[in-house]
């Protein structure tokens, strides 16, 4: 007989956790399905361990400018088996946490491949056997992973996706890039920091495509500085292996295709949804590229059934699946969620230097048909960058010049990535430049250079 539930959710990553959570708190009997490990790619092969990786090489960096800070450090190395170990012990320690919060929220917690077989119904193929469960509302939260291209699969020896990179077998001598989104730059701002000679390719005119068009040429010429090899509007036609020497690149630039060595490439070119084997095309819900097609609520046109985080397309962010997670749970319970604002959603990037925006572009505002003000600050005019020895950054706001709503704000520099909260809080309150121009920020701080940034959009910056 099938175990009946109110609400089951496929998937246990930040979308499905967070939508178990708070349909229980709702006071709905839910039940999660998991195939491999609770808290999904993001906590366990993502947003998590690579943030571990990249806090490593940052001091790593620190450390070699401990001169400049008045500090000596000598003998300065690493031990990559041991950055790796604290990576995926960090993982290890927050998704043993997410099994608690299954447990304090009295969650059924199911671990294999679960299918819906008709609506309201799901099949779970586990180790034991194959359990049914039933449920008016079904949350699909089952999460995307590395597209691969054809001719540049990953091995996991001379290629490798983001898995293979969160466990290198060897540290790259000469490392080969593709792809410049957030996945891409951040491993290789992660392996140049420790010594790889490393390149990007990106098939797009600029790195990190997605940020204002200012913003990635300063943090292209931040990586130059670094050492890193930037090659744009170029692609990777084809990878020679060599196995136990490397890899040949024949890549395209300007219509002619030159060749590389390198003894490593991390694959970063994108990732297409988990949508095979879930039952979805029988059940008659529209797929899209690899993603199913969902409204603003979430909801797959198929009664009960809704599809939230990666799996539901852009923007593919690990919070931005926790609140649709949250909207979805709200909404099942019979409560009024607003739906989500992809436009209100930051985007951050933990290269070193880091990058943060939310909203619109200055280009993507023009295209808009919105006029408008622009104001930028440079982290050398503030003072608490300069005492931290980081003064190579810029900050950048675009107002509506007509009603001075902030349309849209990007970054580049430390800690940028925790300083674009400010400015999304103040798109959901609907502020205007009128409200960030009258707001105290404390001082030193790095919060005061998004106070500039507002202060120079309209001709009054005070320290540049």
């Amino acid at each position: 007989m099938a175990a009946a539930y109110d609400v089951i959710v496929i998937g246990a990553g930040p979308g499905g956790y967070v939508a178990a959570i708070r349909a229980a708190q709702l006071g709905l009997k839910t039940v999660i399905v998991e195939r491999e490990h609770l808290g999904g790619i993001c906590l366990n092969w993502g947003c998590i361990p690579t943030k571990a990786l990249l806090r490593s090489a940052e001091v790593f960096h620190l450390m070699h400018r401990a001169k400049e800070f008045g500090l000596k450090a000598d003998g300065i190395g690493y031990d990559l088996p041991a950055v790796v170990a604290r990576s995926r012990g960090v993982a290890k320690q927050l998704s043993s946490g997410i099994g608690h919060l299954m447990k304090k929220n009295k969650i059924a917690v199911v671990m294999g491949q679960a299918t819906v077989t008709a609506k309201g119904k799901v099949s779970v193929k586990t180790d034991k056997g194959v359990e049914d469960l039933t449920a008016p509302h079904i949350i699909l939260a089952t999460g995307a992973r590395a597209r691969e291209l054809p001719g540049l699969e990953a091995d996991g020896d001379l290629v490798w996706t983001y898995k293979h990179a969160l466990q290198p077998k060897r540290m790259p001598k000469k490392l080969l890039v593709i792809g410049s989104g957030a996945i891409g730059i951040e491993f290789a701002s992660f392996f140049n920091t420790l010594g790889a000679d490393t390149t990007v390719v990106e098939v797009m005119d600029r790195i990190l495509p997605v940020e204002d068009a200012e913003i990635s040429a300063f943090a292209k010429k931040q990586f130059v500085k670094q050492g890193m090899k930037i090659l744009e509007k170029a692609g990777v036609k084809k990878l020679d292996r060599k196995p136990g020497v490397g890899v040949t690149a024949h890549i395209e630039m300007g219509g002619k295709i030159e060749t590389h060595d390198f003894d490593t490439v991390i694959s970063a070119v994108g990732i297409v949804g988990n949508v095979e084997n879930l039952g979805l095309e029988a059940l008659g819900v529209k797929i899209d590229r690899t993603h199913v097609v969902t409204d603003e609520y979430c909801r797959t046109g198929v009664e009960g059934l809704y599809a939230i985080g990666d799996i539901a397309g852009a923007p593919w962010l690990a919070h931005k699946a926790s609140h649709e997670g949250v909207m979805v749970a709200e909404l099942i319970a019979g409560k009024h969620p607003h739906p989500i604002k992809p436009n209100s959603i930051a985007g951050c990037t933990y290269c070193h230097p880091q990058v943060a925006s939310v909203g619109l572009t200055e280009a993507k505002a023009k295209e808009a048909g919105y006029d408008i003000k622009v104001g930028r600050f440079p982290f050398i005019g503030n003072g608490k960058a300069i005492a931290l020895g980081e003064s190579e950054g810029m900050i950048k706001t675009v107002f509506d010049a007509k009603t001075g709503e902030l349309l849209g704000a990007h970054m580049v520099g430390a800690e940028v990535t925790e300083l674009i909260q400010g400015y999304v809080v103040g798109r959901a309150l609907e502020t205007t430049e009128e409200d960030l121009m009258n707001t105290v920020f404390p001082h030193p701080t790095l919060s005061e250079m998004m106070h500039e940034a507002v202060l120079d959009a309209y001709g009054r910056a005070l320290h540049f």
